[in-house]
């Protein structure tokens, strides 16, 4: 693995990195239940556009979710995480340790010259999840503009997150009351939410301090928006993709493949 800011290694305090990459799955699955399905689709249409060996960019990569199962169903393919958030890029970064298929790279995606960081001028793909809610729609439009520069012709971006219809503010209605309950009944069966997770890693000796200057930087939660599915697709197609619209369709979640 090539990391364009400081390593921490795999090693220190004998920390278990696959346990930290599976409990965030398991917090992340606790809102997203169908969050597997999504990862399969997106890689599905990976291989449709760009084959098994893609040159990837994991956009707001957390902990190298998108990336891992990239790997594991495309060996061959190469990928560089960017995020800003210092705890999830500790694992990501000691999850992917001597892995030479994966360059992490930290970046605020609102800085206009984080493209500048990139180990690649161009990709086949770039793919993200439940990551962009977190800017609001005019640094959003900024980074769609970037993104159809970096796409090379016939490469994909593809974004699976939460696109809200405020067309359907019934149906929205029922799909929030339904998920809330599901919640309620899997916290009560010990599920982790996002705010315990936290906690959790708060209190790890290596992840403290990363804990501590991601709070630092974001809050609580970032000041994001949820536009719908076809303002995302619309502005994408003003920004220099070809074409776009969504691909998979969750009861609240979208994704959106735009084409280059």
């Amino acid at each position: 693995m090539t990391d364009t800011s400081t390593t921490t290694t795999s090693t220190t305090h004998g920390t278990d990195w696959r346990a930290w990459q599976q409990s965030w799955d398991r917090q992340q699955e606790w809102y997203m239940p169908d969050r597997e399905d999504r990862f399969r689709v997106m890689l599905d249409m990976v291989e449709a556009f760009c084959g098994t060996e893609a040159r990837v960019l994991d956009l707001a990569c957390g902990t190298g979710s998108i990336t891992a199962r990239l790997l594991d169903r495309f060996p061959r393919a190469v990928s560089t995480g960017v995020d800003l958030d210092p705890a999830l890029l500790t694992i990501a970064r000691c999850t992917f340790a001597g892995d030479d298929r994966v360059t992490l790279v930290e970046a605020d995606l609102t800085d206009p010259d984080w493209p500048a960081r990139l180990p690649y001028d161009t990709y086949d793909a770039v793919l993200t999840a439940t990551a962009l809610h977190w800017l609001r729609k005019e640094p959003l439009r900024v980074l769609y503009g970037q993104l159809a520069g970096l796409v090379r012709p016939g490469g994909v971006f593809i974004d699976a997150d939460h696109m809200i219809d405020d067309t359907t503010p019934r149906i929205n209605a029922a799909e929030e009351i339904f998920s809330r309950t599901r919640r309620d009944q899997a916290r009560r069966a010990g599920a982790v939410d996002w705010a315990e997770w936290w906690a959790l890693a708060a209190k790890d000796p290596v992840l403290a301090a990363p804990t501590a200057r991601r709070f630092e930087i974001y809050g609580v939660h970032a000041d994001g928006e949820m536009p719908s599915a076809a303002w995302h697709a619309r502005v994408l197609r003003e920004q220099g993709f070809e074409e776009a619209r969504p691909v998979w369709a969750s009861p609240s979640d979208t994704m959106l493949l735009a084409l280059r």
